[in-house]
Order: structure tokens, then C-alpha cells, then sequence
């Protein structure tokens, strides 16, 4: 027992005789067993995090923050990459839920039916990020993010107020949250009786600056009379800006070309992207905030945090 504690780092054991123990356990090449110490103790420091994308710098800084918070209050993440797949996160936790971790942090609520029976059955705190669930259906159920589709309203209302008339919708990987923003996009123009199924642009593939590129040409080949595009996410609004510059095309002044998230190199491209900045860091942070509380059995004031989201007017519309 007293090994143990002076493996755990407990203040109550002598400092001299935790390094005498940490001495022999580097000479034996021993390494606790995470796994079995919480089985023992019916505690554990692990909190599993699944994202969709380690390519993706909008989860990097997510992870960033909710490491930095988890950290210094001594737990240790368990990093899952699900590439949106159903079946994949599905796996994903199967295989870490019987290391009994002590939370978990799921990005969004697109979840398989089994996926969202696991979540029932088990006893584990758990936090969704990114996304707010329905009101009307998950009020309660503790999540950190801003509303996906009132923030494609929100950009593409502004390119109305520029007097843009035929604006598309350009996307790739078509996630959930992608088509919540496409819902918003579709939803303003209908408000303004400007909604056509063919300036919807939805294309599987992962999004890149290729691919930017590539829809910027299908689109104006498709339809000369749009003037303006608004991409789900600003890697591809990027490529299209590239791709307009190379062929000549004046933006704003004949095509406006608006992204999402901010990204890095957003502000230097030429012109300067119009973008809706995304409080990822802050998600994580607060994210990790809310789910250590509900570890320690805290009640939570607000369930459904809404953090908001920030246009970012630049030159491109």
C-alpha cells in the first residue's frame, strides 16, 4: 500500500522513501498499470477525447485546451480519431470503455443508434462539443458549442446585405455540422424567396484547398450568374481564392467568396477571406471545465453552453 501511494505521488508518505520506491521501480523497469489502478480503486485519471481529424487545425486547438485544463487538474486524455465514421467511433469506444475512463468528450451528436445506447447504458460523465443539441430534445444533456446553422445564416445574410443575389453553397466532407450550416445558408434564402437546389454544391470528398479550387470551377461553369460562394469551411474558400486569382476573376467586385472557422492564413490571403470565427479553444476549455465538474458529482448551472460564433468581414465579399 505504501508503494502504491508513493507511486501515486501522495503528499502523506515521506519524500525520502517515495524517491527510494520511485529508485527501484526505474531500476525494475516497472510502469503502473493505469488500467488496474483504476479497477482497484474504482477511480481513474483518463478522460477519452474523440475527434473526427488530427489533420485538422480546428481540433487541434481543441485538444490544446481541454489538455491544458485536464492536465493541471491531474487527468490525462485518451485521444480517439473517429474520420467520420459511425462505426469507427463506435469501435472507438467499445475498445476504451472498458478501461473504465473517468469522462468522456464526444464531438457533436451525430452518434449511431448504438453508439447512443452505450451513452444510455453507461455511468460515465460525458460532454458533446461543437454542436448544441435541440432544445426540444436533448435540453438537458451537457454540451459546449454555438449553433451551426444560425451561424450560416448569420454569413449569409451578409452577402445579401452586399446585394449578392445568386450566392452557393460550397462544401465538402459534408458532416453533420456542415449540413447544419448548409441548413442555415438554405434557410436564409428561402427567407428572401432566393433558394435554388442547384446552388447547392455538396461534394463528399475531405476538404482542401484542391478542392476549393475545383468548386470554384464546377460552380461558375454550372451557373455564370452566381456572385457569390460561401464554403463550409475556409481550407477550400482559400483554394477558391487562389484559383479565382489565378484565373483572373476580380473578387469581390464579380464573385464575393466567404469561408468558416478562421483558420490560420485566412488574413493573408489576397484579397483577405470573410470568415465566421469559431470559439474552438474556448469549447475545449469550457468543455473540460464542465465535464471535470460533473466527475467530481457537481451540478451544472447551464448543461447547454452556447459560447456564440463572430463574423470576420475582410475584403472577399
Amino acid at each position: 500500500m505504501t508503494v502504491s501511494r508513493a507511486l501515486r505521488g501522495e503528499r502523506r508518505v515521506d519524500a525520502v522513501l517515495v524517491e527510494r520506491v520511485r529508485d527501484v521501480a526505474r531500476r525494475m523497469g516497472y510502469v503502473p498499470d493505469p488500467a488496474a489502478r483504476a479497477l482497484a480503486s474504482q477511480k481513474s485519471t483518463q478522460v477519452l477525447v474523440l475527434i473526427p481529424m488530427l489533420s485538422n487545425t480546428l481540433f487541434v486547438e481543441l485538444i490544446e485546451s481541454i489538455h491544458k485544463v485536464l492536465f493541471a487538474a491531474g487527468y490525462h486524455e485518451l485521444i480517439g480519431v473517429t474520420h467520420y465514421d459511425r462505426a469507427e467511433e463506435e469501435q472507438l469506444l467499445r475498445t476504451y470503455l472498458p478501461l473504465r475512463p473517468a469522462g468522456l468528450l464526444l464531438t457533436g451528436f451525430d452518434h449511431s443508434p448504438a453508439v447512443r445506447q452505450l451513452l444510455a447504458d453507461t455511468k460515465i460523465a460525458c460532454v458533446h462539443m461543437m454542436e448544441l443539441g435541440a432544445e426540444d430534445e436533448t435540453p438537458q444533456t451537457p454540451c459546449v458549442g454555438f449553433s451551426q446553422a444560425e451561424a450560416g445564416a448569420a454569413i449569409t445574410r451578409h452577402l445579401l446585405e452586399r446585394g449578392r443575389r445568386r450566392i452557393a453553397f460550397c462544401a465538402g466532407q459534408l458532416d453533420a455540422r456542415v449540413l447544419q450550416r448548409a441548413a442555415g445558408w438554405r434557410a436564409m434564402l428561402e427567407q428572401q424567396g432566393l433558394y435554388d437546389p442547384a446552388l447547392e454544391l455538396l461534394w463528399p470528398q475531405p476538404t482542401s484547398m484542391a478542392l476549393g479550387a475545383e468548386l470554384l470551377t464546377h460552380a461558375l461553369q454550372r451557373d455564370p450568374s452566381i456572385d457569390a460562394l460561401f464554403f463550409c469551411n475556409d481550407d477550400i474558400a482559400q483554394g477558391a481564392l487562389l484559383e479565382a486569382l489565378r484565373r483572373g476573376i476580380p473578387v469581390p467586385e464579380r464573385l464575393a467568396i466567404a469561408g468558416f472557422n478562421d483558420l490560420p492564413g485566412g488574413d493573408q490571403m489576397l484579397p483577405p477571406l470573410t470568415t465566421v470565427r469559431t470559439p474552438r479553444s474556448a469549447i475545449g476549455a469550457e468543455s473540460a471545465q464542465m465535464l471535470l465538474r460533473l466527475m467530481r458529482g457537481e451540478a451544472v448551472a447551464q448543461p447547454r453552453l452556447d459560447l456564440g460564433y463572430e463574423l470576420v468581414l475582410r475584403q472577399s465579399s
